[in-house]
């Protein structure tokens, strides 16, 4: 198969459907109201959590702080709605995943209950290649038969390509219709099968407003595990890296992603043109009187490209 040009070549960085570059009126608009302009806005997906690690709700405006290259931001996008999400499930079907296939599609269906009804969800399963688990023409799904039988179609043999399923992943996020984005990767071992390089990956990881979370399941003695790379991806897209004990407690995993992501922060700010660098690093800090040490929990960096050259 003939592969494509450089991604960071083809994806506008921050990005004008990816980091969702927003024009918008007014200080505070819900992220379904979107009007297109050339005002371009970074928009972040937040959670918070405090000291012993809950999720904090109820929070306003005024209680959080952005930088962007340590440049403090104004922020003229805010919601806390329970808004429909645009989520890909990527499941790893390699032949190590055999043993674990049983408690991870249990644990993929308990996520797809506890969503929001009106997210738009797909499933990818991999192994050598990626394959969409829906029908031919069914890009995304709400309905949780269908969705059922998508993780089921995989079969587990090969080995692992995690880089080209995140690659598929994060480009058919953008054909979904929701404004937020987060991939689901559960997997085993890191990448030995991928036609595209780690590099190339992590650059539209970084050009994509998706939140990711991901679940390792490597045995102690796997030498393709790579704990590391799962941590990257959810330390540069804002999501959490989880490694459960136990295939028992996959399930609780699942649920509490499942409810993080349906009480995150919506924050967006205008994309500023003259930091002199592409690569961007973000960071929010958020302080409220009397609820304790909080931490907010988002991307740390996105790509900018100046789409007027």
């Amino acid at each position: 198969m003939k592969r494509r040009s450089p991604i960071r070549n083809r994806v506008v960085a921050g990005a004008v459907s990816s980091l969702l570059l927003l024009g918008l009126r007014g200080d505070v608009k819900p992220p379904g109201y979107t009007i297109r302009t050339d005002v371009r806005l970074v928009l972040l997906d937040v959670a918070v959590r405090n000291g012993a690690g809950g999720f904090v709700a109820g929070l306003s405006k005024d209680q959080f702080h952005v930088t962007e290259n340590d440049r403090p931001q104004p922020i003229t996008v805010f919601a806390t709605d329970d808004v429909p999400v645009t989520v890909g499930i990527l499941v790893d079907e390699s032949r190590s995943m055999t043993p674990k296939r049983a408690e991870v599609l249990s644990a993929a269906q308990t996520f797809i209950r506890e969503s929001n009804p009106k997210d738009e969800i797909f499933v990818l399963n991999f192994n050598d290649r990626v394959m969409r688990g829906l029908p031919e023409g069914v890009p995304f799904s709400d309905n949780v038969d269908q969705l059922r039988a998508a993780l089921y179609r995989g079969i587990p043999q090969g080995r692992t390509a995690l880089n080209d399923a995140i690659v598929a992943g994060l480009k058919q996020l953008q054909e979904g219709k929701r404004d937020k984005k987060t991939l689901i990767v559960i997997s085993d071992g890191g990448d030995n099968a991928s036609q595209y390089k780690r590099r190339d990956m992590f650059d539209l990881v970084e050009t994509s407003s998706a939140t990711i979370y991901t679940i390792g399941l490597a045995d102690a003695d796997d030498p393709d595990r790579d704990a590391g790379l799962l941590k990257a991806l959810a330390r540069i897209s804002g999501g959490t890296a989880y490694f459960p004990e136990s295939l028992e407690r996959m399930v609780p995993v699942c649920e509490a992603i499942a409810k993080e992501i349906r009480i995150r922060y919506t924050i967006g700010y205008p994309a500023p043109s003259d930091s002199g660098s592409s690569l961007r690093h973000i960071h929010v800090r958020v302080a409220a009187p009397g609820r304790g040490r909080l931490t907010a929990h988002t991307r740390t960096s996105y790509r900018y490209e100046d789409i007027a050259k």
